[in-house]
């Protein structure tokens, strides 16, 4: 008689595949805790309306709004993201004017950002940088 078989390991969770992620990431990739500002703590996201996602992006760097304009240049290349499909499951954002064929998306209230990207070419996909905001 030969020895039974082990069962099949489980398939990776979003959050074994996201080593940054752990802790944010249920096992269907969504989002496990809300998407704050990181600089006002207003509510971005609702747990659960956005999907983890890895994708690379070039946001500039992270300053208010008026700030980053006066500024210009530089930024920051980021790998991990929440992706929205509907820009209604947003709590608060806000999107700056063109830069191109890229809104990049801010907090509504104290205009902090960017904090995600959105290319206007792809009018389903809203990615929101890890990084750029605080979970509860």
């Amino acid at each position: 008689m030969e020895p039974a078989a082990p069962p099949p390991s489980p398939p990776p969770t979003a959050a074994a595949a996201a080593p940054g992620s752990a802790g944010l990431v249920c096992a269907q990739g969504r989002n496990l805790r809300a998407v704050l500002c990181q600089r006002c703590g207003s509510r971005v996201l609702l747990p659960g309306a956005a999907t983890f996602a890895r994708r690379e992006l070039l946001l500039p760097a992270m300053r208010k709004k008026a700030a980053a304009a006066a500024a210009g240049g530089g930024g920051d290349v980021l790998r991990e993201h929440w992706l929205v499909r509907d820009m209604f499951s947003f709590e608060n954002v806000g999107f700056t004017r063109d830069v191109g064929n890229v809104k990049f998306l801010v907090c509504a209230d104290c205009e902090a950002g960017p904090i995600g990207w959105h290319c206007l070419d792809d009018k389903d996909s809203f990615y929101v940088a890890l990084e750029r905001v605080a979970h509860e």
